[in-house]
């Protein structure tokens, strides 16, 4: 209706108009009418709006989304960006387009900060007719359980109602062409979908491209335990050299696919009666038993899901639990070969483990690179064990072949050459800093250095202590700050180093230095984070949500840095 103000002005408009004129704009008026209507509604430009949520364990993933989420505000797209840690369960049932940027973590695991979405989503039943959704899966393709998480919460969201507007991308290590590629299509379907007459839109499944690693073949030309005498650890220094030139840099990590131990398959093949000769296949690869053992074939602490599998096969009952091939055998054995050979059928392929790289290519040349290993110790059924890779490196002789690739890191990289770097790196956190010392001493790096390391005794346990004197003494090291843990009645820690040098700290952080971590996640760099924080607030004298935006800016614009794991 019209109020009868306008009425009266209407009126007053037309008054004088021949009867002609009038049927004319009678047409015109009608014509405008109809342009404003579809289906008898008025046609409004719907607002481009989606919910971007990441799941992040290492940072990938937040950088990325954040990255994302750039790219769609400067194409006119609200984004509400979200953490999984934070996001509220009960909004999901109410979002409209919902996409997802999630990683996968060792055994096929969802990211930690991730782990209450994602068991709300196996644990729940839920309804999501209205959602339309997309996720962008991150992994490492040399993992045999590649962007599982990622693959399940697609299926799960699929299987509550949602509507997939774009295909599921998993994303290996190199992740930022297919991950572009996505978002583009993202962003065509919610253009075409909120405007004023949507069209049915066809998407074409994004194609992988080819990811194939490049695995060179070196020789261990040295293998030194760089603890002493007494020393509670064993952490081994290994060359390795190649007859062709490697393409890394400090900060990029080796992947190395361990052999399992001779007297451990041996017992294996004893406890089944298997002939070690006969071959079988499996999904990946057909060989001898023996060499599948050995070189194929994951069997140490098997996930819950392939104990569960192997109950089947034997038909007994097992616990959920993860425990090792032989132990399992030893507790829950076979009947015989053939159960045995399921068994086989069943098991994952050796994952590659990752070494962060110790040397740069401009100080120890361009065909040899360095890796720092510490032997990793357990109590498991009240016997002593050790991580499989670690005892593997370990136990090599100078001139034993090996296999490896470079994982290149984005991120973890030092700045340009006149910028102040903080390096934290207790135990062998130290690697990617003897990298990046070596690095800023062969080239000349202006900017300053300041390493703060930890670990049990100076007496056992300084590693790299004569390289690290020799960089004081030359002005490469300008600060040095340690931490030997046991050395007095109370534990000191690399965060306590930190506090205690809050005042000159927050100086370099404040003009312009990059803060790097490296070393244990948990609890670690957790803790020299609140360390971080607590002298930001102190010494910028901001409150503590502040001190958080702070070093939330810094991580966004590349100067703070984690390699933790």
């Amino acid at each position: 209706m019209i109020g009868e103000g306008r009425l009266k002005q209407l009126h007053q408009l037309l008054e004088g108009y021949s009867h002609e004129e009038l049927v004319w704009i009678n047409g015109y008026l009608s014509g405008i009418v109809a342009n404003r209507n579809t289906n008898g509604h008025e046609a409004k430009q719907a607002v481009k709006k989606i919910n971007l949520v990441f799941g992040t364990e290492t940072g990938n993933s937040k950088r990325l989304a954040t990255q994302l989420a750039g790219v769609a505000k400067k194409k006119g797209v609200h984004v509400k960006l979200a953490d999984l840690s934070q996001y509220r369960l009960a909004d999901l049932a109410k979002e409209d387009y919902f996409f997802v940027v999630i990683s996968t973590q060792g055994e096929g695991e969802p990211p930690i900060p991730a782990k209450k979405f994602y068991d709300h989503l196996q644990e729940s039943t839920l309804s999501l007719p209205g959602l339309k959704y997309s996720v962008l899966a991150l992994g490492d393709s040399s993992y045999p359980l590649f962007c599982k998480t990622g693959e399940e919460v697609d299926a799960k969201l699929e299987q509550f109602g949602g509507r997939r507007v774009v295909p599921l991308q998993k994303c290996d290590v190199d992740y930022e062409e297919d991950a572009a590629i996505w978002f583009d299509k993202v962003l065509a379907i919610v253009d075409q979908q909120t405007a004023a007459t949507p069209e049915p839109v066809s998407v074409k499944p994004i194609e992988k491209k080819a990811t194939g690693k490049k695995y060179y073949q070196g020789e261990i030309l040295n293998n030194i335990n760089l603890n002493d005498r007494g020393s509670n650890k064993q952490t081994y220094h290994i060359e390795i050299g190649t007859d062709e030139q490697l393409a890394y840099e400090p900060g990029d990590t080796i992947g190395i696919v361990p052999a399992n131990r001779k007297e451990v398959v041996d017992k294996i093949i004893t406890l089944t009666g298997v002939d070690p000769s006969l071959e079988v296949t499996t999904t990946k690869v057909t060989a001898a038993v023996r060499e599948l053992l050995t070189y194929n074939l994951n069997i140490c602490y098997l996930l819950t899901s392939t104990v569960k599998k192997y109950a089947t096969i034997t038909a007994q009952e097992i616990p959920d639990t993860r425990m090792d091939l032989v132990d399992l055998l030893r507790i829950y054995p076979v009947k015989n070969t053939d159960q045995f050979i399921e068994v086989l059928k069943l098991l994952m392929p050796i994952a590659p483990r990752l070494y962060s790289v110790s040397s740069s290519p401009v100080s120890h040349g361009e065909n040899e690179v360095h890796i720092t290993v510490a032997r990793n110790q357990f109590l498991a059924q009240d016997e002593q064990r050790f991580g499989l890779c670690s005892e593997f490196l370990g136990d090599q002789p100078v001139g034993t072949a090996i296999s490896f690739y470079v994982h290149k890191d984005k991120h973890f990289k030092l700045p340009a050459a006149d910028k102040d770097v903080i390096m934290i790196g207790p135990g062998t956190g130290v690697a990617p800093f003897r990298a990046f010392l070596a690095h800023r001493d062969a080239t000349g790096a202006a900017g300053r250095n300041w390493f703060f390391f930890g670990e049990q005794y100076f007496l056992t346990d300084f590693l790299y202590q004569s390289e690290m004197q020799q960089y004081v003494q030359t002005g490469v090291l300008t600060n040095i700050d340690l931490a030997f843990s046991r050395d007095q009645p109370e534990k000191i820690y690399v965060q306590h180093r930190v506090l205690e040098k809050a005042t000159e700290l927050y100086q370099w952080i404040n003009n312009g230095a990059y803060i790097f971590i490296s070393g244990t996640k948990d609890p670690m760099s957790k803790d020299v984070e609140a360390a971080l924080l607590q002298i930001i607030a102190q010494e910028g004298k901001k409150t503590n949500e502040d001190a958080r935006q702070y070093l939330d800016q810094l991580e966004k614009e590349g100067r703070y840095e984690k390699d933790v794991y």
